[in-house]
């Protein structure tokens, strides 16, 4: 049985839905508006809901979930898009800690603030259905090896730009 609050929203989903199959019928069309639908309502709700489900720790700004479930979520997500609308949003710093390496030794681990969490999962709710269609071609242009050699950010929207994608 599938938890209730890991199900994609209808309306999340609808919008999802929509932009693979724009990308998937005009494979050269370019989204210029995304933007706007990160702030949305139901996007951030469900980036929420998303970030909740992963139960992780507060971070720079020592936030928790229940923290801000206690002060007012609705307001709290309110806020957070009135600064994406406005676009004053500005990313925190992370906070570093040093966990063990399964071998012996410590490596860095950042950990965003929960607020930045949801603004990442709420981009990646939007790109992840326009962005299939670009990654299906750099794959298919470069070969999979070649990609993981080249995913610097640099290259790739240098590639983006070369093929008009």
């Amino acid at each position: 049985m599938i938890d209730a609050s890991l199900e994609i929203p209808d309306k999340v989903r609808d919008l999802q839905i929509k932009l693979y199959r724009k990308a998937k019928k005009e494979p050269n069309f370019r989204f210029y508006q995304l933007y706007d639908k990160v702030y949305r309502e139901d996007v951030l709700r469900r980036a929420w809901s998303l970030s909740r489900g992963n139960n992780g720790n507060p971070g720079a700004d020592e936030e928790s979930f229940k923290d801000i479930e206690s002060k007012g979520l609705q307001e709290w997500l309110n806020g957070l898009g009135k600064e994406l609308h406005d676009k004053t949003y500005r990313p925190q710093p992370v906070e570093r800690v040093m966990i063990e390496k399964p071998g012996g030794g410590e490596r860095p681990l950042g950990i965003p603030t929960i607020r930045d969490r949801v603004v990442q999962t709420a981009a990646k709710l939007i790109m992840k259905q326009s962005s299939k269609r670009i990654w299906s071609r750099v794959l298919m242009a470069t070969g999979r090896s070649e990609v993981r050699r080249m995913q610097s950010r640099k290259w790739i929207s240098s590639y983006i730009k070369a093929t008009r994608i």
